[in-house]
């Protein structure tokens, strides 16, 4: 659950005006961002404390090696579409104490196992007694060949809250550490145009929204890793079609939904519009891609004039606009019941016979069953969203390839 890099460091405006007002208004009042950024991932903030996020919530890495296992074999699929390099890479964001990575590196065959490489990408410090194998950083790797691996992490990357006011104009929401909020300024620049294409809001007193500018930046710089492979974020999420009227922000403590307050003391969450990230981080995965291609084409032909390169540079330039490249055709936005049912995960019961013949077995699948279960329920986990990037290799996921 996290930043612009890894876990938090997206401080500063992310277009706009008023950067000043929002990161120290006399009061002690601040924007969401920079009051979330300093609770959850500045000094004592709640993302480090030692007990990591598995002592406050529960998530699908900690409800089941069940989800490992899928992430593994996500990644095998993503091994045979890089026709097996000689070295694989998996990057956990947001890694928490490297539940994940640890699972995903466990459940994979032994061949793939002797060349994977082992990421765990979070701001805390390297837990004690970590496999060797598992490179603890900061910020994930360039050059990644192999599966960049999210989950919930942008929730957490911090970002402004908007509302609008009894003139039916959007404003900033400043907010005290004690979690008091008012206005401030109207939402303008890039923020501005942000809403105006991903979240409009109608000019009725009270709507809000959570402007999702940094989320969209964080995911396009983690899908810029990926020098060829799948980036995948899973979160909590929504797209144009149904927003959430009154935004999502909110708090959670010792497993407990709570009133956010940028004190430390709870993470501070809010949904993720996971299709402004797909189109954003499609514009980054277009861009390594052709730039993939411009080198390969150096190789065997001459490099283009400085006219076309100038004319070249603009138009990429002008595609930055928040939604201007689209979402690539590759790039898939399915729920986490869909993509784990790809993924082999059915969670069918096992058959009443078993229990008279071996008991034990009926009650080891029985068990696989309910966790299955949970992992993909209605209203619950199953209903999560994966945003799945491909860059420079076929779709894991496309239809055709949807096998156990």
């Amino acid at each position: 659950m996290t930043d612009g890099t890894t876990r938090g460091t997206t401080s500063g405006s992310a277009g706009g005006t008023g950067g000043a007002e929002r990161d120290s208004a006399p009061g002690g009042w601040r924007g969401w961002r920079a009051a979330t950024e300093a609770a959850l991932y500045g000094p004592g903030g709640f993302y480090r404390r030692p007990e990591g996020p598995a002592g406050h919530f529960r998530t699908s890495v900690h409800a089941s090696p069940l989800f490992a296992a899928a992430v593994a074999r996500l990644l095998c699929r993503v091994d045979e579409a890089l026709g097996r390099p000689s070295a694989l890479d998996f990057v956990d964001m947001a890694a928490g104490r490297g539940e994940l990575v640890t699972g995903v590196l466990a459940a994979l065959p032994d061949e793939v196992a002797a060349r994977a490489r082992g990421y765990a990408v979070e701001v805390a410090d390297r837990p004690a007694g970590l496999d060797e194998r598992i490179t603890w950083l900061s910020a994930p790797p360039a050059g990644i060949t192999g599966l960049l691996f999210a989950n919930e992490w942008l929730d957490d990357v911090p970002l402004e809250v908007a509302e609008v006011d009894h003139a039916g104009v959007a404003r900033l929401v400043l907010v005290r550490q004690d979690g008091i909020e008012r206005l401030g300024e109207p939402v303008a620049g890039a923020e501005a145009a942000w809403l105006a294409r991903w979240w409009p809001l109608p000019p009725e007193e009270g709507l809000r929204a959570e402007i999702g500018l940094p989320r969209d930046t964080a995911w396009a710089s983690a899908v810029g890793c990926v020098e060829r492979g799948l980036a995948v974020a899973v979160d909590y999420a929504h797209t144009a079609r149904a927003r959430p009227p009154f935004g999502t922000l909110t708090g959670f403590r010792e497993g407990r939904e709570t009133a956010p307050v940028p004190d430390g003391s709870c993470d501070i969450t809010a949904h993720v519009a996971l299709d402004a990230c797909a189109a954003r981080g499609a514009c980054t995965a277009r861009d390594t891609e052709e730039a993939r291609d411009r080198g390969e084409a150096r190789d065997t032909e001459e490099a283009p004039d400085a006219g076309e390169a100038r004319d070249a540079g603009e138009a990429r330039d002008g595609d930055t606009a928040p939604g201007a490249c689209g979402a690539l055709p590759d790039a898939l936005l399915l729920s986490q019941r869909d993509a784990l049912r790809a993924l082999g995960l059915a969670g069918a019961r096992p058959p009443l016979a078993l229990a008279a013949t071996d008991p034990q077995a009926y009650l080891s699948a029985l068990a696989s069953a309910g966790e299955a279960a949970e992992l993909t329920a209605v209203g619950g986990l199953g209903d999560f969203g994966w945003l799945l990037q491909p860059v420079g290799i076929p779709h894991p996921l496309a239809p055709d390839s949807t096998r156990a």
